[in-house]
């Protein structure tokens, strides 16, 4: 029931994913207000001026409710915030002069006026708005002093106080709902960008990036670094379209995604066909060799399933080269804008060179790597292995991890 209700409510004013705030609050209050500004006229006290006023609420709500279709179903909202406004002054303007004036207590209504209209004006200047308002309200006031007789008093005194009290209730009651809408709101966009964040930045660098508006580098001194790259990515990769290629991409990485989130690794990009991960940080923990490699197993693992289905639908296949080395590196948010957390050191750079030196579909380890892996893993010594730029280093393959 509660799944329904909220489902309506999006279908009425607007889905939060799809639309902004303002534009879900413009939605309801063309809406709102051009439905009960028709209700006005049907229910109506007949008086001296009543045709006026349900001529009035009519072609107003008419006005507003065309506002809420282009808005709601064209998508058509920002170039509207003038008419919207301007029809929400006139009618509030028109309705002084026909109740009562400052007496009647449809100057309430100026107070939210003038906070829509603050909420709804994106990169409209907030001093024209607000001296837009003060000019028009003064006006009334200012025009009331001097030509009283303009205004239509009220009948008498209770109905006065009737209207002076109505009016003010109700505009009471409408302040609470436009502060329930906006904090309801405000909280749901808040959770849309925390989430955001948390899903380019480890949780604990998101917050301490919100708190403290930077993020201070970090020496980690034991961490392990995993490299992968496609092996034949560049001649398989000239048959296809860009599209179909970034498909094929997003479809192993997600995969990588998930398992890497499966055993605590956390991912720090990619590029191109290359995939980079580390375990132990930002919070360290004793495990994190032995974690990359269950992770590095898996990848191979997937990558080796996902080949054999290829190979049965005559479809291109895929091989992984895999590196895996353990050092200390130096993490951080690097940039002012589009934060991107990522590490440095040559841990980093002798877990690129262990991919590179890597065999297609095995998991590579250097030595480091091994002596915290050993008692847990069946390894395969590879010797010595010249890598760019770094000389020979010992290598070895991990098999399978040893039976418990």
């Amino acid at each position: 029931m509660k799944q329904k209700l909220i489902q309506l409510i999006y279908l009425i004013f607007g889905d939060p994913k799809k639309n902004s705030l303002e534009h879900r609050l413009f939605n309801a209050i063309s809406l709102v207000n051009g439905s009960l500004n028709i209700l006005g006229s049907i229910f109506e006290e007949t008086t001296e001026y009543s045709h006026r006023v349900i001529f009035l609420n009519l072609i107003s709500g008419i006005i507003l409710l065309i506002m809420y279709y282009f808005s709601r179903f064209k998508n058509i909202y920002y170039v509207l915030f003038w008419p919207l406004n301007l029809t929400i002054l006139v009618y509030l303007s028109s309705l002084w002069f026909l109740h009562g004036g400052s007496n009647g207590g449809n100057h309430y209504y100026f107070i939210p006026a003038l906070v829509i209209a603050t909420i709804l004006l994106k990169n409209h200047n907030i001093l024209f708005i607000y001296g837009f308002y003060a000019f028009v309200t003064g006006s009334l006031y200012i025009f009331e002093y001097f030509y009283p007789n303009f205004i239509v008093p009220q009948k008498d005194r209770d109905t006065e106080y009737m209207d002076l009290g109505g009016n003010y209730i109700f505009v009471q009651i409408l302040t609470g709902i436009l502060i329930f809408i906006l904090s309801r709101n405000l909280n749901i966009e808040r959770k849309k960008s925390d989430n955001l964040l948390r899903n380019i930045l480890p949780e604990s660098i998101a917050d301490e990036l919100k708190m403290n508006d930077t993020v201070q580098p970090k020496r980690y001194d034991s961490v392990t670094v995993l490299f992968t790259d496609m092996a034949g990515f560049t001649q398989i990769a000239e048959k296809m379209s860009p599209e179909e290629l970034v498909k094929e991409l997003h479809f192993f990485f997600a995969e990588f995604d998930k398992i890497a989130k499966k055993y605590g690794l956390e991912k720090i990009k990619t590029i191109g066909d290359a995939y980079m991960a580390v375990a132990g940080l930002p919070t360290p923990n004793n495990t994190h060799a032995r974690d990359t490699v269950f992770c590095g197993l898996e990848f191979q693992q997937f990558m080796k399933k996902q080949k054999l289905e290829r190979q049965n639908q005559g479809l291109p296949t895929w091989e992984l080269r895999l590196g895996i080395h353990t050092g200390s590196v130096v993490a951080g948010v690097i940039g002012t804008e589009k934060f991107a957390y990522d590490i440095w050191g040559d841990t980093v750079n002798t877990a690129s060179r262990m991919e590179s030196s890597g065999l297609a579909g095995e998991v590579n380890i250097s030595l480091d790597t091994f002596h915290f892996v050993r008692e847990d893993f069946i390894c395969e010594s590879r010797g010595l292995i010249k890598a760019k730029n770094k000389g020979e280093i010992e290598m070895f393959l991990v098999k399978e991890a040893r039976e418990v």
